[in-house]
Parts: structure tokens; C-alpha cells; sequence
């Protein structure tokens, strides 16, 4: 019976719902919206690394076909716009994971940079879709045939 008043009580308040208890020491504490921020910014960032190898690659298998396949210009375009960007996001998510999100003054300017850092994410979303959509595939093959002397 104590382990189970350990993790639930009786709240008279709520209409005797029993109600589940937190049993950290720390749930008192006020959350520091500069932790989760940083957080946050190094998570999306990781993301961003990861799709930035991704199309790093796909623009290497792209260049390595020859310029008349058929959506050759279009992925290398898009391949480069979605890089580009993956590049000024990335920058925008350092720079706003070293601001402090505490200070009045900046919370406007932060806001408004995060607002324009979601936006470039999903443009950067849309367009690996089409990249996704129009495909890298490798017309050679992956080892030399062999030669006989």
C-alpha cells in the first residue's frame, strides 16, 4: 500500500481523482526556459547534420551521373538550395541557442528568429521531398567488370 500512495494520492480539490505523483525532488523547481531552448537548438541542429550528409551524398551520386541524364539540373539545383539553407539554419539555431532566453529585451528578437528558422525548416522539408521525389539512382555499376588479358 505505500508503494502505491508513493506514486498516487487522493486530490480532494480535482473531485477525489486519484492523481499521479511526481517523486523528484526537483519537480518544485521553476523550468529554465535556457536549458530547454539549448536543448531544443542542439537536437535540431543534430537533425540538420544528418540531413545535410544525406544530401552532401546524394549530390555526389547526382555529379557522378552524366549532365544529359534526365533530371540532372533540377536535382543538382535543389540538392544545392537545400544545402544552402541547411548551412543559414544551422547558424540561426547556434545563434539562438547562445542568446538568453531570460532577458526581456531579447525575447522579441529570439522569437522572431526562431519564427524564421521554423520556416526555412519546412522549406528545407518541401524540397527534399521533391529531391526525394525525382530520385538519385547510379547508372553505373557499383564495381568493374573484371578484364581479361
Amino acid at each position: 500500500m505505500e508503494l502505491l500512495q508513493s506514486f498516487i494520492s487522493i486530490v480532494p480539490e480535482r473531485g477525489c481523482i486519484w492523481w499521479p505523483r511526481n517523486p523528484s525532488p526537483r519537480r518544485d523547481l521553476p523550468i529554465n526556459f535556457n536549458h530547454y531552448a539549448t536543448k531544443k537548438s542542439v537536437s535540431e541542429s543534430m537533425l540538420d547534420v544528418a540531413l545535410f550528409m544525406s544530401n552532401a551524398t546524394r549530390l555526389k551520386a547526382v555529379l557522378e551521373q552524366e549532365p544529359s541524364s534526365p533530371y540532372y539540373t533540377v536535382l543538382v539545383t535543389l540538392l544545392s538550395i537545400s544545402l544552402l539553407l541547411q548551412v543559414v539554419i544551422g547558424i540561426l539555431l547556434i545563434i539562438t541557442a547562445r542568446m538568453n532566453l531570460n532577458e526581456v529585451s531579447k525575447q522579441q528578437w529570439l522569437n522572431q528568429l526562431n519564427n524564421t528558422t521554423m520556416v526555412m525548416v519546412f522549406i528545407t522539408v518541401i524540397i527534399n521531398i521533391f529531391i526525394t521525389a525525382f530520385g538519385v539512382q547510379k547508372t553505373e555499376q557499383p564495381w568493374p567488370t573484371p578484364r581479361s588479358y
